[in-house]
């Protein structure tokens, strides 16, 4: 895929079901038409490093394809899912546009190696215990397979046992490699492990994006669900359509601004 304006991924955290993921595939679609971007959907097929064995992971592989592929198809849009294994790369790549590495799994050589040779766009999101001029060593291992379709993603690091805190130096330190860097602001307000679940503090979100964007992030990527609250993955830092649309309001209104005083 070619990157040559701001990025807005953005989706479910998980996919619960067809007609759910659908709907709001379609209601972002409409918002984005909005702004000067480039909307990517995201939702997960499986979620396979939650915090509790009991919690929903999603529906699979195959059931999670026929609903990306669906979704795809039906509204013209490009479609980002995460791969957790090598052999889940060239499956996932015949459906998706960009394939995602999770956080916990950006040093796994097998899995970068894998998913840059899918020749698709590789979305590598930072560890939350990774100093981000060592992901420099992810980017190189999907370089190594000729692919140079790469994405970079921020969402945190951590802050003693049940925080994060985001640092902003990152953003240029990640730049450097010569790829894009996306701002996840909704995993980066995410409290880990809370009673075996997920926590977080939504009401972050607009602040820290809209600081993103005034340090001059390429894209934004935010969990979205009509009903965050009720969201199987990761409600606690999901928001809903109304504050998509204030955030992306917000973060377009900074970088005109940055970009009117650039001239």
């Amino acid at each position: 895929m070619k990157h040559d304006r701001f990025i807005f991924i953005a989706g479910p955290c998980v996919i619960e079901d067809e007609t759910l993921t659908f709907s709001i595939a379609q209601r972002l679609k409409e918002l984005s038409a909005h702004y000067d971007v480039d909307f990517v959907f995201k939702a997960s097929f499986d979620k396979a490093n939650r915090t509790s064995v009991a919690s929903y992971r999603g529906p699979g592989i195959d059931e999670g394809l026929r609903i990306l592929r669906m979704v795809r198809e039906s509204l013209a849009i490009p479609v980002l899912t995460d791969i957790h294994t090598p052999d889940q790369a060239s499956v996932v790549a015949q459906v998706a546009d960009i394939l995602q590495i999770p956080a916990f799994l950006c040093r796994q050589t097998d899995l970068l190696v894998e998913a840059g040779r899918t020749g698709k766009t590789v979305n590598i999101k930072k560890a939350q215990f990774v100093a981000p001029e060592d992901m420099a060593y992810a980017v190189k291992k999907v370089e190594s397979t000729g692919n140079r379709d790469i994405l970079l993603t921020e969402r945190g690091s951590c802050l003693g046992y049940h925080n994060l805190v985001v640092d902003f130096r990152s953003f240029s330190v990640m730049s450097a490699f010569g790829y894009p860097v996306v701002f996840d602001a909704t995993h980066s307000v995410q409290i880990p492990s809370q009673g075996g679940i997920s926590a977080g503090k939504r009401e972050y979100v607009r602040p820290l994006a809209r600081a993103a964007a005034a340090y001059g992030i390429g894209g934004l990527f935010c969990e979205v669900h009509p009903r965050p609250d009720e969201a199987l993955s990761d409600a606690a830092n999901s928001i809903d359509f109304e504050t998509v649309r204030t955030v992306l309001d917000e973060v377009t209104a900074v970088r005109k601004t940055l970009e009117s005083g650039s001239r």
